[in-house]
């Protein structure tokens, strides 16, 4: 295969455009040489005032590929290294029970397919529902105000980033075709094949629920065994403390496991106190807060396509950051092109929101969690669950002010410390009861004060982004998780059998990223144990 790189195409084309575009760089003089082309990545360059271009990569299958290499000096022409994901073979020790793989997004589904598919049966512990009965108890919560602590935003299959804007994109660096492994898993599952090649792929909340289904489906089919409304609430170490022998489910039924993968998620909050009692060495993290902030999203769409307008263009994403002279970082987070602000509270009296958005992007608004660096020096008290403390305090706090509701404020009036009294010239769209309040009152002042700052530099980059009527909401408290649980080279804790993965146990922060890294922890297990045998 031969790839070409910088394809430049109007944004009306057709896929026969596309294909006159490769035989033309090719300097193809029989176009029957070309065989076949595969789309690997399609971006839009947008960077002109007068230009509005898609941009393709573009693997080609040709009659005599080595002769064209060959005559073409292109630099935008080379032949194609694609690295292929390959999982380890199997280990030698043997395993005396199931692996038990805890929790059920992104890290732990991922983690419990691979392991399912190579024949090691894992057991998934998810303490909420099943993606069908999530769905309609997260819409009776976002209509009626009553949580359900057990299944909500936050618990249940498929982890928080089944309600949010299902992005996929990564900055892991990714040698062993994880990546490609993950996306191509999500398409077999149900996703549209169009995020196997854009630069920012998402799937969105509606589709990601169907895929998640199917993706429990099939490790069910390859040997795997789920129990929602499963808590882990207890494990039972050797006489020495320094292997896993058991664990406890709901405080009741014991499970006797060799392996024990904690894909918790960061909002396992009572979760993680048991953890340290059992002797897992974990430490305090830093992370980020904020608010989310709201646009109109034909505001960002004429700032990023420089005022082009056509139907066929995406709803416009950004990115934005800021380095203050205090040392902190204030800077964009999960932003969430035609979506929706979502009340993503699992804790009775505390309030946090996230972002959310259908697969179309159609929403009026965009929003996205504008954050500011924090530090273990930030908390109150020491130790590593000093952060989880921190978040509760400011989820209290935004609980408290708006009554139960989102509460929520216009920049202008942010910035003047008073409570807004209506919207300017939008609305916000959101998820659950909203109310009007004074956001300053959620944070310390400097972290308020560096949120003011940081909106006030974002302007050079997006124009009016700093505008009086941008509508805040608060708070956004769970960026990332705020522990470490430590684990080794070969992913192990400190307590032999025990594997920290994903973004709970602090190593990924998204979707992508937490299932490479339940890929990583499947590989590791495989790699040291044999395969199940089941009578």
């Amino acid at each position: 295969m031969i790839r070409v790189n910088q394809l430049k195409l109007p944004i009306e084309h057709s896929e026969e455009m596309l294909r006159r575009q490769i035989i033309k760089t090719l300097h193809l003089k029989n176009e029957k040489d070309l065989i076949r082309y595969q789309i690997r990545k399609q971006s839009i360059d947008a960077r002109r005032k007068n230009e509005l271009s898609f941009v393709y990569t573009v693997d080609v299958e040709l009659k005599q590929e080595g002769m064209i290499l060959h005559k073409n000096k292109n630099s935008n022409i080379s032949k194609a290294k694609d690295i292929h994901y390959h999982f380890p073979d199997s280990g030698e020790k043997q395993l005396s029970h199931r692996p038990v793989i805890v929790g059920s997004g992104p890290a732990g589904m991922f983690c419990a397919y691979e392991l399912a598919k190579h024949g090691y049966c894992p057991i998934i512990l998810e303490r909420g529902s099943s993606v069908e009965e999530r769905t309609a108890e997260v819409e009776r919560f976002w209509k009626d105000g009553i949580l359900n602590p057990k299944t909500n935003v936050q618990f249940g299959e498929g982890g928080a980033g089944t309600f949010s804007d299902g992005k996929l994109n990564t900055l892991v660096k990714d040698v062993a075709g994880r990546n490609r492994e993950v996306l191509e898993i999500f398409v077999k599952m149900g996703a549209p094949e169009e995020i196997l090649y854009i630069n920012k792929p998402h799937i969105g909340t509606d589709i990601l629920k169907t895929v998640v289904k199917n993706i429990r489906l099939e490790i069910e089919r390859m040997g795997g065994t789920y129990c929602f409304f499963s808590q882990l609430t207890d494990i039972t170490l050797n006489g020495k403390k320094d292997k896993v022998e058991a664990i406890r489910i709901n405080r009741e039924k014991e499970v006797a496991t060799d392996v024990l993968v904690l894909a918790i998620g960061h909002s396992a909050r009572d979760t993680f106190p048991m953890l340290q009692e059992a002797g897992l060495m974990m430490e305090a993290k830093a992370f980020a807060v904020g608010f989310r902030v709201e646009h109109p999203q034909a505001m960002i769409d004429a700032c990023q396509y420089n005022g082009h307008k056509n139907a066929l263009l995406p709803a416009a994403s950004y990115k934005l950051t800021a380095n203050l002279e205090n040392h902190r970082g204030v800077y964009s987070f999960c932003m969430c092109p035609g979506g929706y602000v979502v009340n993503a509270s699992s804790e009775e009296g505390m309030l946090a929101v996230n972002g959310m958005s259908y697969h179309a992007r159609a929403g009026q608004n965009a929003n996205s969690a504008i954050i500011i660096s924090v530090r273990p020096d930030d908390f109150e008290g020491d130790g590593p669950l000093a952060g989880i403390e921190f978040q509760r305090k400011l989820e209290k706090n935004a609980y408290r002010i708006g009554n139960g509701a989102i509460p929520q404020q216009l920049y202008g009036d942010f910035k003047e410390n008073r409570i807004s009294t209506g919207y300017g010239a939008f609305e916000s769209t959101t998820k659950g009861a909203h109310t009007f309040a004074n956001l300053r009152e959620i944070f310390p002042k400097e972290l308020a004060a560096s949120f003011q700052a940081g909106m006030e530099l974002f302007p050079k980059y997006i124009p009016d982004y700093n505008r009086a009527d941008a509508i805040l909401s608060g708070v956004e408290s769970r960026t990332s998780s705020p522990v470490r649980i430590t684990r080794d080279e070969s992913f192990e804790s400190n307590i032999a059998g025990i594997y920290p993965c994903g973004e709970g146990a602090g190593y990924a922060g998204g979707i992508m990223s937490a299932a490479m890294d339940g890929l990583k922890v499947a590989e590791a297990i495989a790699g040291k144990y044999a395969r199940l045998k089941i009578d």
